[in-house]
């Protein structure tokens, strides 16, 4: 699968999102700090550059709420396929179907 954002994007954005999830829940960089145990100094760069350790990161997530969440993202999903014959038996049944033009 082609992925349109690089990893520096991807960062910035997950920076982005802690740092407004921890303004919803009315946290200070201080006290996110504390709570999690990222050093201030990191907690600061993280949500400037998006640059952390992936430990610092997650401890982060778990007091912000969305350590769960990014387990689920990461979970290996089920194939649907357990050989090339699955795949085309699968791609040979199925039909198309057209949306109606207004």
């Amino acid at each position: 699968m082609v992925s349109l954002i690089t990893p520096a994007k991807a960062q910035k954005k997950l920076a982005e999102h802690a740092r407004a999830r921890r303004l919803q829940i009315e946290l200070t960089q201080e006290g996110l700090a504390e709570r999690s145990g990222v050093p201030l100094p990191t907690l600061r760069k993280f949500e400037q550059k998006g640059s952390i350790s992936l430990e610092s990161f997650l401890k982060i997530q778990m007091v912000l709420g969305g350590l769960e969440d990014i387990l689920k993202a990461t979970q290996i999903k089920d194939t649907l396929f357990s050989s090339i014959d699955d795949v085309l038996e699968a791609d040979s049944s199925t039909t198309r179907q057209r949306g109606t033009r207004k």
